[in-house]
Parts: structure tokens; sequence; C-alpha cells
């Protein structure tokens, strides 16, 4: 039982190391949507918006 404190201890870090790891992939998302919305609009403005299939 005295090593209790350190179990706690590392349960919080590794959920702190979780949470700014989803907040990187978030930011990672969101840049990706913005490059995609930006390439979309400049595909728009050259008349070459049919889907690539």
């Amino acid at each position: 039982m005295d090593n209790l404190g350190f179990l706690f201890a590392v349960f919080g870090i590794a959920w702190l190391v979780l949470f700014f790891y989803v907040l990187v992939l978030i930011r990672g998302q969101d840049r990706l949507r913005k490059e995609v919305t930006r390439l979309n609009a400049i595909m728009k403005e050259k008349g070459t918006d049919k889907p690539a299939h």
C-alpha cells in the first residue's frame, strides 16, 4: 500500500498525456480541413471542380 500514491500519479500522468495527444490530433484535423477547403476553392477558381474518381 506504500506505492498507492505513485500508482495514482502515473494514472494521472497517463490521462494528461492522452488528453494532450487528442488535442494534437484535433488541431491536425482542423489544419487538414482548412487545407482541403482552400484546395477546393482553388480548384473551383480554375474550373476543375470535378470529383477525382
